[in-house]
């Protein structure tokens, strides 16, 4: 049985906690460390979400919190189905200023999906002149992530260029539980499989970010120069198969 959702709901995202919050994460000293960019315009259009912001937000000491400027998180999480598979699919456009030529990392626009139960990450980025696909297990601060007497912490990023760049791209991320696979698709075509993957992965929280991947270095930051990410995102398609349902089993509409 397929059971299919569209979250979305755009014109909420200034009632933070409805449908989508603010992304980021609880530190030791008890604060949290927000993914929001103090200046970024969003505006909500033909039921599309468009922001831009100069990017600003910068972490000296943790590489996670330095990699997201401004982020958007689903309120509800998507549970994998046991025995089936889930999808997420929408359409991303991707445009920056004052990056560097050819460096995707240098600023990009995201679609994350997010295990906090496992530290997976199943994530598409796009920039200006090309995109990636990426899957890994991440020590994201608060979460616990599973032994193991293999390589515990991980991502694996794949870059490519044959996509239209500065345009709206499908983009769609696939992952069944039965098999242990990922497959990720650019407009209808599969471009990448992940197989064996080394742990379960249970539910997802849907991320929406403008990002930078630049490691920190010995003086901690070098993630912010006044590059600007403008960003478009579709509401996501969540299609799930073998009768599974959400958290919640509601739809939540466009």
């Amino acid at each position: 049985m397929e059971h299919t959702r569209v979250i979305g709901d755009f014109h909420t995202i200034l009632d933070e906690g409805q449908v989508w919050k603010m992304g980021g994460f609880p530190l030791p000293d008890g604060t949290f460390w927000e993914y929001r960019e103090p200046d970024a315009v969003v505006i909500v259009r033909n039921g599309i979400l468009y922001a831009r912001a100069t990017l600003s937000r910068q972490n000296d000491h943790v590489q996670i919190l330095d990699n997201a400027k401004h982020m958007y998180y689903s309120v509800e999480s998507v549970i994998v189905p046991e025995a089936g598979e889930v999808s997420f699919e929408l359409d991303i456009r991707a445009r920056t200023q004052n990056t560097a030529p050819n460096d995707l990392y240098d600023g990009y626009v995201s679609l994350n999906l997010l295990d906090f139960t496992t530290g997976a990450a199943l994530d598409f980025f796009a920039g200006n002149d090309k995109y990636a696909s990426v899957f890994g297990i991440l020590p994201f601060p608060g979460v616990v992530v599973p032994p193991s007497d293999k390589t515990r912490f991980f991502c694996i990023f794949k870059e490519d260029t044959n996509f239209k760049a500065r345009e709206f791209n499908t983009y769609k991320i696939t992952y069944n539980r039965v098999t242990d696979e990922a497959i990720f698709y650019l407009n209808g075509v599969e471009i990448r499989r992940d197989k064996n993957i080394p742990i379960k992965l249970n539910q997802f929280t849907i991320a929406l970010g403008m990002m930078t991947e630049k490691d920190l270095s010995p003086e901690g930051s070098v993630s912010v120069h006044g590059q600007t990410v403008i960003a478009e995102w579709s509401p996501i398609t969540v299609t799930t198969t073998d009768g599974a349902k959400d958290s919640k089993n509601v739809d939540l509409g466009e």
